[in-house]
């Protein structure tokens, strides 16, 4: 935590709240009512704002010669809960503190049915121009199953309205393979996104996580686990319909118009510096990796008595690095510089090169890259080189 860095460092800004806890999420978030919050949100909003401000204060502290701030982004929970006049003092914080690069990208995540557009007005206002909004279905059934809260209808209205009051770049979430959602779905789904004037699509497979109430009701036989199969022909349909519609694949779940890609995720993919503000956010810096403590209780009680609310740290080996980068940049349209590998990891990829997995052409020009087919056990490969 103390080491120190030239280079430019990101910005992660957990926020914890939502209004609702969706049934197959296991962040870190908090609902007023598991918090035993009785406060309203603006409240809620102007205090936790002034814990972040205290972070971020420790964390000049602690980085002294870290250069300008290329990307910042608020994540959740629902950013969007709070309010746009407290997300303008943490930034405004952050640029007295640290400075921000010229095209500095400022993202937000949203739920659809938290913004107006009123609220998103404000928030283009206080300089965010990158806004991710929880899509996740078209399907009125699917988001059930979900837990979602939001109308399919406001995912439209949100979209517009970002891009109407200046939004340059604006992404949806969409997520395959919830139990009961048929092709005809998860391509109803596509179909409805790509109709909204975005830049940029995020898909991820449903994941079963232990702990979740999904996870529960997989266990009592009350919905079905996601079959592979269909989780394949899904991922398949999706990359085909993006790509016809301009949005190229630059990373395992992300697709993009051609200046469209998250330059904040891109960081970590790349092994960057960052922060993470807030409780249980990660930071990175240099090859040292800590978390904060989960609970926004504890987080408020170690910032009110000015001690950094650190929870764990670890200093990674060069070979936990190594193999970290392995595992992101494989996942980058870009690929893996052939050169930069070991003579043995190369030989263990070659297997996957004969079966089709890999980009014969790049492989040829010096880059490992995934095919399609290799997208599709981008996890078994990654397993299977680094034993």
């Amino acid at each position: 935590m103390g080491s120190q860095s030239g280079a430019p460092l990101s910005f992660y800004i957990h926020i914890p709240y939502c209004v609702k806890r969706c049934g197959y999420c296991d962040f870190n978030t908090y609902t007023p009512a598991e918090l035993q919050i009785t406060e309203g949100l603006t409240e809620i909003s102007h205090s936790y704002i002034d814990l972040l401000i205290e972070e971020a204060r420790l964390a000049r502290s602690a980085q002294p010669n870290a250069g300008a701030i290329p990307t910042i982004f608020f994540g959740g929970g629902t950013p969007t809960l709070m309010e746009p006049a407290d997300l303008r003092r943490i930034l405004a914080t952050l640029e007295i503190e640290f400075g921000f690069t010229d095209d500095i990208e400022i993202t937000i995540e949203a739920n659809p049915d938290t913004i107006t557009e009123e609220k998103l007005a404000a928030l283009r206002a206080i300089g965010i121009n990158r806004i991710s909004i929880g899509m996740q279905s078209a399907t009125p059934h699917v988001l059930k199953t979900l837990d979602r809260t939001h109308n399919p209808e406001n995912v439209g209205k949100a979209v517009a309205w970002a891009r109407e009051v200046g939004f340059e770049q604006v992404s949806v979430d969409l997520i395959y393979g919830t139990p009961g959602e048929s092709m005809a779905d998860w391509q109803a789904t596509i179909e409805s996104a790509l109709a909204l004037p975005i830049t940029h699509i995020s898909a991820y497979a449903l994941i079963v996580e232990d702990g979740t109430k999904f996870a529960a009701q997989v266990k009592r036989g009350e919905v079905q686990a996601p079959d592979d199969d269909l989780m394949a022909d899904k991922y398949l349909l999706a990359d085909q319909l993006f790509s016809q519609a301009g949005l190229h694949w630059y990373e395992l779940s992300n697709w993009s118009l051609p200046a469209g890609q998250c330059r904040h995720n891109i960081a970590y993919w790349h092994g960057d510096n960052w922060w993470g503000l807030g409780p249980g956010a990660h930071s990175h810096i240099n090859g040292e990796r800590w978390w904060n403590v989960k609970h926004p209780s504890t987080y408020r009680d170690r910032l009110a008595s000015h001690q950094a609310p650190l929870h764990e740290s670890e200093i990674l080996t060069d070979s936990q690095k190594e193999s970290e980068r392995i595992m992101l940049q494989i996942r980058l349209q870009e690929g893996i510089s052939k050169n930069s590998l070991s003579k043995e990891i190369v030989n263990h990829l070659l297997p996957f090169l004969h079966g089709g997995e890999l980009d014969g052409a790049r492989w040829a020009s010096g880059d490992v890259v995934l095919t399609l087919q290799g997208r599709l056990v981008a996890d078994r490969i990654v397993r299977e080189i680094l034993v």
